[in-house]
């Protein structure tokens, strides 16, 4: 991979990751708590997302010596006390932003399954920047996607221990092992699952 594909790739992760967090705290936000606004953290501006270790050392680390992302963004907190909806405000708010996510794929994948071809003569067309735009859908699907496994610090083991309460104690259990469970899944499993769905919404392949 060419250092402008990885830098490409890198940025996109990155604004991807800062509208998952801004949804995460525009949720909240709409449900009763203004941590996140308080905090000065219920923005697209991605210097505020920023984990220096996490967004910057380690995943740049990664993708330029073994070429594969591994990285988070900083968590926008939050207050489940100041929640007007107690019982399901924490999954509201934890499916929030793989939900941002879909909806960036989305709005971009069906652009490409059905507008691209009205851009023949501009340089919309161009078969690089089409691919770029793939990219950005695919990423986001992934992104989407190793968010909901239900591990944690993941926002699926918050979805799934509001969903299953009973199981709460099991999944707060495992603890940072989780992380290292989700990933091995996403390597694993997930890349033919949000290949999959790349092609339901584009009607291409990637």
């Amino acid at each position: 991979m060419e250092i402008f594909s990885k830098l490409f790739l890198y940025i996109i992760i990155i604004l991807s990751a800062t509208f998952h967090e801004f949804a995460h705290g525009f949720a909240a936000h709409r449900l009763g708590d203004n941590t996140a606004k308080d905090l000065g953290r219920l923005t697209l501006n991605p210097l505020k997302h920023l984990d220096p270790f996490g967004t910057i050392i380690v995943p740049l680390l990664f993708l330029f010596t073994s070429g594969i992302f591994i990285g988070w963004a900083k968590p926008v907190p939050y207050n489940p006390a100041n929640l007007r909806d107690r019982h399901y405000g924490s999954l509201k708010v934890g499916i929030a932003g793989p939900l941002a996510n879909l909806v960036i794929a989305l709005i971009l994948g069906l652009f490409l399954r059905f507008f691209s071809g009205y851009f023949l003569v501009s340089p919309l067309a161009n078969p690089f920047f089409l691919g770029l735009l793939g990219l950005i859908v695919y990423i986001n699907i992934f992104l989407a996607l190793f968010n909901l496994l239900p591990f944690p610090p993941l926002d699926g083991s918050k979805i799934f221990m509001d969903l299953f309460p009973s199981q709460r104690r099991f999944i707060e259990g495992l603890g940072f092992i989780g992380i290292f469970l989700a990933l091995f899944l996403a390597f694993s499993f997930l890349s033919p699952i949000a290949q999959f769905i790349f092609w339901v919404i584009t009607g291409r392949g990637f």
